[in-house]
């Protein structure tokens, strides 16, 4: 049986890029987005067939319970298995903690750190049942470091770096693998709010001088993927040396 693996938020940017690493890897995929449905289906019928792979494609909240859990049902009746869960699906607001609305912070902590815990309860009893899986959550610097004007955003990239240590402790007896990538800057359209010289500025305090690629990304989750289980709970910093 092909290998299968789940990647949320993957129409664009980081998701789209995991998505393609995966399948030249030979990956059965289940692709989610919440807005872009045209986007993914185009981009998962070229995987599809340039790499001959099957690409299940799912639109919808993956802050919404519901949703996930009808989905995860889906794909493991698709499947029969789940091999590999990438947690990517996240947004971002900019702005004062003060000015943020009670339903802007919950959005941002239902969608970046909610939907990590619903996808484990829809697929992590597959994986124990297997005794064998890898769970990658797509995290950021921001997680660690604390960003000014983002604080629900890194609130809940530190929320997903918790999970992942605790996660990791509780699944290891099963054989199954739980890290997490913190992202430094990468240039995706989550960036494109700023302007030239912002980003200059930016790229200048990044020893590395510049923004990480999508694919660089997904060169890491490959890699994670590919190392021995016993490593496991790790938050691997992908941010050019700025931390």
């Amino acid at each position: 049986m092909k290998k299968t693996a789940f990647v949320s938020g993957a129409s664009r940017g980081i998701g789209k890029a995991i998505a393609e690493a995966l399948a030249g890897e030979g990956y059965h995929l289940a692709l989610t987005c919440e807005k872009s449905r045209e986007t993914l289906e185009k981009s998962a019928q070229a995987l599809a067939k340039n790499f001959h792979v099957q690409v299940l494609t799912f639109c919808g909240d993956m802050g919404d319970p519901a949703f996930v859990f009808s989905m995860g049902k889906e794909v493991l009746a698709s499947f029969g298995k789940i091999d590999v869960i990438v947690n990517n699906a996240g947004i971002s607001h900019i702005g004062l903690l003060c000015d943020m609305t009670a339903e802007e912070w919950n959005r941002i902590l239902s969608v970046n750190l909610s939907s990590c815990f619903y996808t484990v309860k829809a697929f992590v009893p597959a994986m124990i049942s297997a005794k064998s899986g890898r769970i990658v959550n797509i995290s950021s610097m921001w997680g660690t470091a604390g960003a000014s004007c983002e604080a629900a955003y890194s609130a809940s990239k530190g929320g997903v770096n918790s999970l992942t240590r605790a996660l990791a402790k509780e699944l290891a007896p099963s054989g199954i693998s739980v890290n997490a990538i913190a992202c430094g800057a990468v240039d995706t359209d989550m960036n494109a709010f700023l302007s030239s010289e912002e980003r200059t500025a930016l790229e200048e305090e990044i020893p590395a001088g510049r923004f990480a690629t999508p694919e660089e990304v997904a060169d890491t989750v490959l890699t994670l993927l590919k190392s021995p289980t016993y490593l496991t709970g790790q938050i691997v910093g992908l941010d050019g040396g700025y931390l």
